[in-house]
């Protein structure tokens, strides 16, 4: 592991070192974590856009939409039914 530094303000210092000390972990850790967290939020919000730009080069054919529709409602009417048993 590279050992690096990074600047930077008071308030941000003292806000992360309080949380880490709640945590009983280290400065370090959190940031690892926050920075990790931080760059599977942004490749997830990647996908939902390639996502959706698939669908508006490509949209799905209604009929598919009602198939789903009906595929859906039966589902939730067997789950609805073995909850009330």
């Amino acid at each position: 592991m590279r050992v690096i530094q990074v600047p930077m303000d008071e308030d941000l210092l003292q806000a992360v070192n309080e949380l880490a000390k709640s945590q009983r972990s280290t400065r370090s850790a959190l940031i690892r974590a926050a920075c990790a967290e931080y760059l599977h939020k942004l490749e997830q919000e990647a996908l939902e856009r390639k996502y959706v730009e698939g669908y508006r080069r490509k949209p799905e054919s209604p009929l598919v939409g009602k198939l789903g529709e009906k595929m859906a409602q039966e589902v939730w009417q067997e789950e609805a039914w073995d909850e009330a048993w």
